[in-house]
């Protein structure tokens, strides 16, 4: 379903609205006409604060949406990093990744910037974009196995009192991967899935993210976290693309075509 038709549904988001964090539920904003088709979707790596070649390859095409795919450990804020690309034009939209959560202060610099794209689909030149944020846990969930906790709610219930941080999960489970994250975007229609994990392409990817791309009916997967640069498809024809550090990838228009009506 292209960007906009139908009647909304919970966790769908417009390119430019609020977003939530993972701790939060989403704001749903109304699908508008969207963003042009013409306007580009530049995918970038782990910056792992290295912003020059991502800085770079906005500068060298048009104006349009950047996704960052996690980890990018700002030593300031996002939208100060980004000042000249936004400044041009450019809307800056990222998920988390585990490095994003190391020190308050690089979790700081990136949710205080806004633009999150975890937890929802948002509609971006035409497109229905699906975030889904950090990283699989242990102490919450591994899969293959059981999960300890499905919610944040319940993770939080069991937790000391010395481990919370400003009155909710600790820092360290800020970027943790919950069962109830594949519920809500499993719920979801979308044609892209951004995750930080991997799907089972990567030798360390986990086949939980082929489903879930399989239950929103997505073409195409963008990952991060371990910083390979490859072009796979798995065997059901979703294709992925798996992003190195800092590495920008123009996602080439039509490909992945929207949803039919």
């Amino acid at each position: 379903m292209p960007c906009g038709a139908g009647s909304k549904k919970p966790g769908e988001d417009v390119d430019g609205g609020p977003s939530p964090t993972m701790t939060e539920s989403p704001e749903v904003v109304s699908p508008a006409d969207g963003a042009p088709a013409a306007r580009p979707i530049l995918f970038a790596g782990d910056p792992h604060r290295n912003f020059t070649p991502i800085l770079r390859a906005c500068a060298a095409s048009s104006p349009g949406t950047l996704i960052l795919v996690g980890d990018c450990d700002c030593p300031a804020p996002l939208a100060e990093i980004f000042a000249t690309a936004i400044a041009r034009g450019w809307t800056v939209r990222w998920i988390m990744g585990n490095h994003d959560t190391e020190t308050e202060a690089s979790f700081d610099n990136l949710v205080q910037s806004g633009g999150d794209l975890g937890l929802r689909v948002t509609c971006i030149a035409g497109l229905r974009i699906a975030g889904l944020p950090g990283v699989f846990k242990p102490r919450v969930w591994q899969p293959g196995g059981a999960p300890s906790f499905l919610t944040r709610a319940a993770f939080q219930a069991a937790l000391q009192p010395h481990e919370s941080w400003r009155g909710g999960l600790p820092l360290f489970h800020r970027d943790t991967i919950f069962p109830e994250d594949f519920d809500r975007i499993a719920s979801l229609r979308a044609d892209i899935l951004v995750s930080h994990e991997a799907p089972s392409t990567h030798p360390h990817g986990h086949t939980a993210i082929d489903a879930l791309a399989r239950a929103c009916g997505v073409r195409l997967i963008v990952h991060g976290h371990h910083h390979r640069s490859y072009s796979a498809v798995l065997p059901d024809g979703i294709a992925v693309r798996g992003l190195g550090l800092a590495e920008p990838w123009l996602l080439d228009f039509p490909n992945p075509a929207p949803h039919p009506p």
